[in-house]
């Protein structure tokens, strides 16, 4: 935990854990591949962008801020976080 990419792609991912605990009660409305896909967007985000810290590359860095960015959209529009539907 020494890089602001790492603690911004933990606090996704446990916003991400939350949800997916919430989520487990009650019927179905996701599936576990979608919370994967996102989890699997923060730990890329996260070596982008410790990449980029440890080599001062700036390609790195719009490659970490570009997925990041993706994965948050993605959680935003496929899981819907603060969606009230609950059916």
């Amino acid at each position: 935990m020494e890089t602001p990419y790492d603690w911004l792609t933990i606090i996704v991912f446990a916003g991400l854990i939350v949800l997916f605990l919430q989520r487990s009660q009650g019927a179905p409305r996701d599936h576990l591949w979608q919370y994967l896909v996102a989890a699997v967007g923060c730990a890329v985000t996260n070596y982008l962008g410790n990449e980029a810290i440890k080599n001062s590359d700036w390609i790195y860095h719009a490659g970490a801020i570009a997925l990041g960015v993706s994965t948050l959209a993605f959680i935003w529009f496929v899981l819907q976080p603060f969606s009230n539907d609950h059916s």
